[in-house]
């Protein structure tokens, strides 16, 4: 048997060991192999893929880099279209599409943290640990897991914040009404605020007013109802303008009763009806609403004399929540305030039943502060309650930045999916947040119906009512000056 002779290189070439070195190292040099285990673990971190492209299997190395590649290329994509037409990152993370597109973003996000993970335990592999010098053998791997878990949990957090803004555009807008134009120049939304949960049935409006926003500048006029507001009329052609067609009055029942303010008209359409109001309102829970909500919304166009399309409704229990989900709220307290319920009986001192006192000043309110500062009537009374419920609101919206849901993403849309149930059509979202956009470079016009602004408390003249809304909504136009 004859052994082949030895191949030798020909003059000017050097050896393939030397030529690859990551691929074809010198098991023998514990300095070279230490330096190129963590060349091996720099590049997996830079540029997940390359590490197998040079030293190991090509075809997982050229699938991790053309990965790599691709979500690179997708995050600058969408950065370009976020910075230059957020309507349409809008459009595609709330509107029609938005189901397909985050799950497909999601599966995306999983899918490459798992295929991290693959490669840089494989990276390790390729390292050769046993020919490296002893505080790489440990440093490299330790280094690498590290920046694996750093990288790793980032992509999967982004899965879990896409996640959770599936999950609340499910939640809050899976039954809506129709979409609808809007009117007179408008989009009126009914805000109402109360505390569900157990003993719901008997829950009646705390907040009522309607935000109504200008279609085209984006300017916001919030008005605020009375909750004992008298004899509310009902608009044309609702159901219970049949039942009242001189205004909301009134009833005395042992079984159940109400009186004829504006909070108790859900009980008169819905809690004390035998078919819990589906009689007058039978579509109501097919667009993500109910009787008693249906019919105050056709009380408060009858007040205001607009059209109201939509609701949106504040449980007053989770309402902390979003306060603390965004970082608190600013606010100028101009009058000590008490914390927890009122007097058992007349003229008992609050020192005796406050829980605690929002005092003076301006301050950051937490989500409990916000909350007894919104609902506190002791000590004051309903007109000024009214106020500071508005002063909230303005509050909220003001801490409605772009980068404030960013990083409370998570935040927010847990509190939201506890917080809010409206028929507003998910498709007019995009819309929306151009006119929030719009709105906040703008001062948030205010109309209160009470005394202040000349509406008597126990006979309101709803035609005066009617004008104030009308003018305040639509201002005649400046007479030109001569000259």
């Amino acid at each position: 048997m004859t052994l082949a002779a030895p191949r030798i290189p020909e003059r000017g070439a050097r050896p393939l060991i030397e030529t690859r070195p990551l691929r074809n190292p010198d098991t023998a040099d514990p300095a070279f192999m230490g330096r190129r285990a963590w060349w091996l673990v720099v590049l997996n971190v830079l540029v997940p893929g390359s590490a197998q492209v040079l030293a190991g299997n090509r075809r997982l190395g050229r699938f991790g880099l053309g990965a790599t590649l691709a979500g690179w290329a997708l995050v600058l994509l969408g950065a370009g279209i976020a910075l230059t037409a957020p309507r349409a990152m809008v459009w595609l993370t709330t509107g029609s599409l938005s189901w397909f597109v985050l799950t497909i973003v999601q599966v995306l996000l999983i899918g490459y943290a798992v295929l991290w993970v693959v490669l840089t335990i494989d990276a390790v592999r390729l390292a050769r640990l046993v020919k490296v010098p002893n505080p790489t053998r440990w440093a490299a791997p330790i280094a690498a897991l590290v920046a694996l878990a750093l990288a790793a949990s980032g992509a999967v957090y982004g899965s879990t914040v896409v996640a959770s803004g599936r999950g609340a555009l499910g939640s809050i807008f899976g039954s809506s009404g129709p979409s609808l134009p809007p009117s007179d120049g408008y989009y009126n939304i009914l805000l109402l605020g109360a505390d569900s949960g157990d003993g719901r049935d008997s829950m009646r409006f705390d907040s009522i007013s309607v935000v109504s926003v200008n279609a085209e500048t984006g300017a916001v006029t919030i008005t605020g109802i009375p909750r004992e507001l008298p004899n509310a009329p009902f608009s044309e052609g609702s159901p219970m303008r049949e039942e009242y067609p001189d205004g909301f009055e009134g009833h005395d029942s042992r079984t159940c009763g109400w009186n004829g303010w504006m909070n108790h008209i859900r009980n008169a359409a819905e809690v004390c009806r035998e078919d819990g109001g589906k009689g007058l309102y039978p579509d109501a829970a097919a667009h993500g609403s109910a009787p008693g909500i249906e019919a105050t919304k056709d009380a408060a166009e009858g007040v205001l004399g607009i059209e109201i399309p939509y609701y949106v409704f504040l449980d007053m229990n989770g309402f902390a929540q979003l306060v603390d989900a965004l970082g608190g709220v600013q606010i100028e307290v101009t009058k000590r305030l008490p914390k927890g319920g009122g007097p058992s009986y007349p003229g008992e001192p609050a020192k005796d039943w406050a829980t605690g006192w929002i005092e003076p000043g301006e301050q950051r309110m937490d989500g409990d502060t916000a909350q007894w500062y919104a609902r506190s009537r002791y000590t004051t009374n309903d007109w000024d309650r009214m106020k500071r419920q508005r002063e909230l609101q303005v509050a909220i919206l003001e801490q409605f930045t772009p980068q404030n849901v960013l990083t409370r993403f998570n935040q927010i849309a847990h509190a939201g999916t506890a917080l809010v149930e409206t028929d507003l059509p998910q498709d007019k979202l995009p819309e929306f947040f151009d006119l929030m956009t719009k709105a906040k470079k703008q001062p948030v016009n205010r109309i209160e119906l009470t005394p202040e602004f000349g509406v008597d408390e126990h006979e309101p003249d709803y035609d005066a009512v009617h004008e104030m809304v009308q003018q305040t909504l639509h201002p005649p136009s400046p007479e030109p000056t001569e000259g």
